[in-house]
């Protein structure tokens, strides 16, 4: 065979298997508002960065009838390329292909990109669209999504981890979305499940739509397994493209510095925070009033309100914010908030990104239902999070600073390098009105008149510890600062703090509340 005919058949061969599943296969996953796997890995990457490596790899099952089907690329499209500039190894399930499945040379791809990943330090980008394991190749497809799940776990905290959900994800497919550091859905589209409709009709005898027991909003507001939801492909597309730009390559870097920018104009940080304690505003107002451009990213925008993560740059600099969020539940911590915290904690950690808290909140919250669901437990993985954390650690005291939230809010007493609060601070065990009701009961049930008796002991509380200045007496916090000046204090805690070194005691590992 001549050159020129082996390039020809090479062509072909090209040509073929870049088709996936055919004309026919295309056509229907693109009715159903989706882009294929390749158009999908092209409309992330830089134009034209894409190079992707085992196009030519094959099933080896012989049963049931796959000794007769080609599957082009075995259904995972795998390579590396670009985005934003920023090096990454990526993974696209192609549905069109026996649905996507995954047998076990479809789970080696993904493996040894993720592998790649790991040796390169560079994120991983996966796009899961699968109907589930290859129900032909028996156990060899569950020993594939063992193998992934164990990189999974060795790549974490070394490399971040990137899921997109894009069609189905079901059954054992779904552990390792959950085992990455950021899962982006979209609606109408992704599908995150363990036991489909059907079998819950069979077992359960209830009737439940897939949308409703898995869809994008049940994972973006019910369940927390999304960190990110879109309402199309193209804007999914977009926030990780912008997600990129605020983390590192690997744990050994750090994020790349951008230029620094002033927060927009029109934002005044004094008049966001009303003077009636009771009375609730947007903490994102706050952020947005201190960060460069006032540009914040927020993650897990609809799962646990009550507290607000997400990305901000200060001076150019990536930073982590949590912030209690008074407009919802008052800012309290509960099961889910603080799941969302220390998790968003351990991730800035890992990867070297320093850690805002803003304060203002009443406490855990209290319940037989938040008991019962394990509040001491959950509650206790933010304490975990942020002792553990080594990274910079600023913290800021807006409004109310109670009990317990007041420590598990990266309080001294957990580590942070810097603690400064705004004049409205409020450090207390309890708020005035509970502790004047226990402290003064005696005084107000003889008073003559104990309404005025109450509010009378209710006023003598607020004026011994509605303020910062017993908790700067005893230096559990560093500064009193006017609102104003919260920009130019954390930019300079960011500054000093930028070669901090901290060690912990030797040991494998420690053992969160998980």
């Amino acid at each position: 065979m001549s050159l020129g005919q082996k390039l020809t058949e090479f062509l072909s061969r090209i040509q073929s298997l870049m088709q996936g599943g055919g004309k026919q296969a295309v056509q229907k996953q693109q009715a159903q508002g989706k882009l294929t796997a390749r158009d999908r890995v092209a409309a992330i990457c830089d134009p034209g960065s894409f190079h992707e490596y085992d196009l030519f790899v094959e099933h080896r099952c012989q049963d049931f009838g796959m000794d007769q089907k080609k599957l082009p690329g075995d259904g995972v499209v795998t390579g590396t390329g670009t985005v934003q500039g920023h090096p990454v190894c990526m993974f696209a399930q192609d549905f069109t292909v026996a649905g996507g499945s995954l047998g076990l040379a479809h789970a080696r791809k993904i493996t040894k990109i993720m592998d790649h990943a790991m040796k390169m330090g560079v994120p991983l980008i996966g796009i899961n669209d699968s109907g589930g394991a290859r129900i032909q190749e028996g156990v060899n497809s569950l020993a594939g999504y063992g193998e992934i799940f164990y990189r999974n776990t060795l790549a974490s905290g070394v490399i971040p981890q990137i899921s997109v959900i894009l069609g189905p994800c079901a059954g054992g497919a779904v552990y390792s979305p959950a085992l990455t550091d950021f899962v982006f859905v979209v609606d109408r589209i992704s599908k995150m499940f363990i036991t489909g409709p059907e079998v819950i009709k069979t077992v359960l005898g209830e009737e439940i739509s897939m949308e409703d027991l898995g869809g994008a909003r049940v994972q973006a507001e019910i369940s927390g397994n999304a960190h990110f939801f879109a309402t199309s492909e193209q804007e999914c597309v977009e926030q990780i493209k912008r997600l990129v730009t605020f983390i590192p390559w690997n744990n050994r870097k750090r994020s790349d510095p951008f230029p620094s920018k002033p927060p927009r104009p029109g934002r005044d940080i004094d008049a966001i925070v009303p003077e009636d304690p009771r009375k609730p505003y947007d903490i994102r107002d706050v952020v947005r009033a201190v960060c460069d451009d006032s540009d914040f990213f927020e993650i897990q925008e609809f799962w646990a309100r009550n507290l607000v993560i997400g990305f901000a740059r200060l001076d150019g600099q990536t930073i982590g914010v949590v912030g209690n969020q008074p407009a919802y539940l008052a800012g309290v911590l509960d099961v889910d908030a603080s799941d969302k915290a220390a998790r968003f904690v351990r991730f800035c950690d890992a990867f070297n990104i320093p850690l805002v808290s803003f304060v203002d909140l009443p406490g855990y919250l209290p319940g037989v239902d938040q008991e019962h669901a394990g509040v001491i437990r959950h509650g206790a993985k933010i304490l975990y999070a942020y002792s553990e954390a080594t990274v910079p650690k600023i913290t800021v005291i807006l409004r109310k600073a109670y009990g317990g939230g007041y420590i598990a809010m990266c309080s001294r007493h957990l580590g942070a390098d810097f603690v400064c609060a705004w004049p409205t601070a409020e450090i207390a065990v309890m708020g005035p009105e509970g502790a004047a009701n226990i402290i003064f009961r005696k005084e107000i049930t003889e008073a003559r008149d104990p309404d005025a008796m109450r509010r009378l002991k209710i006023k003598e509380y607020q004026d011994k510890f509605a303020n910062p200045y017993i908790a700067a007496r005893d230096g559990h916090i560093d500064a009193v600062i006017q609102p104003d000046e919260t920009r130019d204090f954390l930019m300079h805690a960011i500054h000093v703090s930028a070669a901090k070194t901290e060690t912990r005691p030797a040991r494998k590992h420690g053992i969160p509340p998980f």
